[in-house]
């Protein structure tokens, strides 16, 4: 089997697993979390800006279809289906994320301005590492830029990487002793990231939680 046909029968599987994820997420109850601002149309960088400092970790729950997919893979906090890297230099803030985006020719890890990573925002949540410098995070994820996204979302190769993946790769290199979360995903056929290994564990402290809704 080509790497294209793999491709083609791992998206044609994801397709399916939303469909499967939007049924039993109208089955089951959602979670109360508090939220502490709550925009009338869409977040912005007004709404966020003042609560962050650079290697932040920012959490999003997108407007796509599979962003219902993705939330749904973590078992508790289905808040998310996103995460990026908070970086601040000269009051210029930016996020260093690993996209899928293939058809916009953005199939890779990148810095964009937070303005747009907030574009298709339904809510956000702000994590910060305990007890640890923010830059030495920031500073060692510039170090992936460019990176091609991982299509095969095995955390056992550094050589692509998808959104999760790059927070475990930055902490198995800068604090080896926090151990971020994994859960076999039998989609997939091997372990992956959820998206709560951030937002539900006792490394990060939750500064701030954003919802449109």
């Amino acid at each position: 089997m080509t790497a294209w046909t793999k491709r083609r029968a791992l998206i044609a599987g994801i397709f399916v697993v939303i469909i499967l994820a939007m049924y039993f997420l109208i089955k089951t109850p959602l979670h109360n979390y508090k939220t502490t601002l709550a925009p009338k149309n869409r977040i912005t960088t007004d709404n966020i800006s003042g609560y962050l400092e650079d290697g932040d970790i920012i959490c999003r729950l997108g407007d796509r279809l599979w962003s219902v997919y993705f939330k749904d893979i973590s078992p508790v906090d289905k808040r998310f289906s996103h995460l990026g890297i908070i970086r601040i230099i000269d009051e210029k803030i930016t996020v260093i994320n690993a996209e899928g985006r293939a058809i916009e020719g953005k199939d890779y890890v990148n810095e964009v301005d937070l303005d747009y990573f907030l574009n298709i925002a339904k809510a956000i949540g702000i994590y910060r590492l305990n007890d640890f410098n923010g830059e030495i995070v920031s500073s060692t994820a510039m170090e992936y830029i460019g990176y091609p996204f991982d299509w095969d979302f095995d955390i056992k190769s550094e050589n692509k990487i998808y959104c999760t993946e790059l927070l475990y790769i930055i902490l198995k290199k800068i604090a080896p002793e926090i151990e971020l979360k994994k859960i076999f995903q039998k989609e997939l056929n091997k372990e992956i990231i959820p998206l709560e290994a951030c937002s539900n564990s006792e490394y990060f402290v939750e500064v701030l939680y954003v919802s449109t809704e």
